[in-house]
């Protein structure tokens, strides 16, 4: 995959953070080379987040993220604030930003301490250089706390200490070469590896979703044989291929027909629950759906997946999961959905939390979810966990991983 293709989730997310005007979007069209952001000379130009993915060297693939300033005023400028906090959530290395003419505020002092408890490697930036005077970099050391040799002067307008910017982001958010595999690791050169990919309204036309592209890909990087059929083809497709395959992989949608049609002495698991494990979300989410059971009428549920798409008239999160729970636990269940980046701070009113396959989020943002279920005590699971839970196929479908279908034994 070249780093054109990369996807967003497997880049490296570099955040800009700092006041209004301190100069953020213009230190990161320095950096980049390019004129990612708008400038002005206005307060507040920035009013969203910015996300721009890029190849940056010597880091390779990555997402340049420029946020609105940390000092924003009024109600919506309250709301952008938040905006920009939430971006550190994804945020594997940050540049704050601080204005050369004024020095460090106690709003950087107060973001750059959120950076710190998120333990997200980070670089400040003294910005104007060439206006600042000792005085305010004196200041502005002391105001954050750092060392004289952790702050680091730019001229976004000249390009004075630009590369030493780059080599510094390069040092702090070079990735660690973790060989982390869908289901790579798993198989051997030339076994047959069978795709089950429905094909509905839902379905992006002319291409299939990123969790079956990735998965294909880490198939033929082992060598191995992807064969990919819609639902109603798995009887046929086994019995025709004249070698028995090593694994069936289905879209979660269609468990209940796939498990049907596939013999007991071949494994079978789903993309969700690959990408669970991919992601470092598996025995979390397997031990979080064993909560249905334990569901009362009134009960809240919150429903949250990583991308923002158009809903269709049957869609899996807001439509056919609750209506399945429903069917499941014979309960009334409130349900509360979120996309994109929306993720509730206070998750204490659900009684579970039931989150897509993450595709679309980093390694970071799905660990910070994970994190904030497991520190409030609110269990969490996944689409595909819980449909097969639901559908008594679980144990069968997680055969795969013998330390997680464990965990089921013990219960």
């Amino acid at each position: 995959m070249s780093m054109n293709q990369t996807p967003m989730s497997e880049r490296v997310h570099i955040g800009f953070f700092g006041k209004r005007n301190a100069g953020k979007s213009s230190v990161m069209n320095a950096v980049t080379g390019q004129d990612l952001a708008v400038v002005s000379e206005v307060k507040g130009t920035t009013t969203d987040p910015v996300y721009k993915s890029m190849e940056l060297l010597p880091l390779g693939p990555v997402v340049m993220m420029d946020t609105p300033g940390i000092d924003d005023e009024g109600e919506l400028g309250k709301l952008r604030v938040k905006k920009s906090y939430q971006v550190l959530n994804k945020t594997d290395a940050a540049v704050l930003v601080i204005d050369g003419l004024s020095g460090a505020s106690e709003e950087d002092a107060a973001m750059l301490k959120k950076i710190r408890k998120k333990q997200i490697p980070y670089t400040v930036v003294l910005n104007k250089q060439d206006l600042a005077s000792e005085e305010i970099k004196e200041q502005t050391i002391q105001m954050l706390g750092i060392g004289r040799e952790q702050l680091l002067s730019v001229s976004a307008a000249d390009g004075t200490g630009i590369n030493e910017l780059k080599e510094r982001i390069a040092q702090i958010a070079k990735p660690e070469e973790l060989e982390r595999r869908i289901i790579g690791d798993m198989i051997s050169p030339s076994d047959f590896i069978v795709l089950v990919v429905p094909i509905d309204s839902a379905a992006p036309k002319g291409r299939l979703i990123l969790p079956q592209q990735q998965t294909i890909r880490d198939i033929l990087e082992a060598d191995a044989v992807s064969v990919v059929i819609k639902e109603d083809r798995v009887r046929e497709t086994i019995e025709s291929l004249g070698k028995k395959p090593r694994l069936v992989i289905t879209d979660s949608q269609a468990f209940e027909t796939v498990a049907a049609d596939t013999p007991e002495d071949i494994l079978l698991t789903s993309f969700s629950i690959l990408f669970a494990r991919y992601k470092g979300n598996l025995e979390m989410a397997v031990k979080g759906v064993t909560a249905l059971d334990k569901l009362e009428n009134g009960d809240k549920i919150l429903i949250s997946e990583g991308c923002t798409h158009h809903r269709q008239c049957d869609d899996i999160g807001t439509v056919k999961i609750p209506r399945w729970i429903r069917e499941y636990t014979g309960k009334e269940i409130q349900f509360e959905t979120t996309s994109g980046t929306q993720f509730p701070d206070e998750l204490g009113a659900y009684k579970l939390i039931v989150h897509c396959g993450g595709c679309m989020l980093n390694e970071r943002e799905m660990k910070y979810r994970l994190s904030c279920a497991e520190d409030q005590g609110v269990p969490m699971t996944n689409y595909g966990i819980l449909i097969a839970y639901m559908k008594g196929i679980l144990k069968r479908s997680v055969e795969l991983f013998p330390e997680i279908s464990s965990l089921l034994e013990e219960r």
